[in-house]
């Protein structure tokens, strides 16, 4: 058996774990996720949603010509996760879910045993405190995002960036990774949530 679970050369590999931080901008899901990569046993990849933006180049957009284009980069980014994990390997994604069909994406995608869904909750004061002290983009949207991001309501874990600090939010979703308790989260929300 090879190391870390990986399946030998010729062997086909086994559909690898997915991770989604889901949370609003600024509440601390890049840094749970990079933090992550250093304390766990097992190799794992970090799929920002903000490299899939970054790659986005051209002339400015319309309005209605970005929503389109944003709605097609986060489709073919979850596209991207689900081949990873496909491929059989062990994903960190910290995401935003602030809209119904980028749910309802994910679901469609992704074996629902595999994946591990953890709600990254902050309060709006630090939102704005944070957005403010990260100067790349304004607090508004995270200020408005909670509602729809935490929409659902229905995760596997929940953490609460403004109390615990990153290491401490870290080590609890490794802890909680070799134990969790099924039907997991997206098992639940196809099944309409319960």
């Amino acid at each position: 058996m090879p190391c870390c679970g990986w399946p030998a050369a010729g062997e086909p590999p086994r559909g690898g774990p997915v991770v989604f931080l889901n949370g609003t901008s600024s509440a601390g899901k890049r840094s749970i996720a990079a933090r992550s990569l250093r304390i766990v046993d097992e190799p794992w990849l970090h799929m920002p949603v903000d490299a899939f933006h970054a790659m986005r180049s051209g002339p400015p957009l319309s309005p209605v010509e970005l929503k389109a284009l944003l709605r097609r980069t986060w489709r073919g980014y979850h596209r991207a996760v689900a081949g990873m994990a496909a491929g059989g390997g062990n994903v960190v994604v910290d995401h935003v879910l602030g809209e119904e069909w980028r749910l309802r994406d994910c679901l469609d995608l992704f074996p629902p045993q595999d994946a591990m869904l953890v709600g990254m909750r902050c309060p709006r004061e630090e939102l704005e405190r944070c957005a403010r002290a990260r100067g790349d983009r304004p607090s508004g949207p995270a200020v408005r995002q909670p509602e729809l991001v935490h929409a659902r309501g229905v995760y596997d874990l929940e953490v609460d960036t403004s109390r615990a600090e990153a290491g401490e939010c870290t080590r609890r979703i490794k802890g909680f990774l070799p134990g969790r308790p099924r039907p997991t989260a997206f098992q639940r929300l196809l099944d309409g949530g319960r």
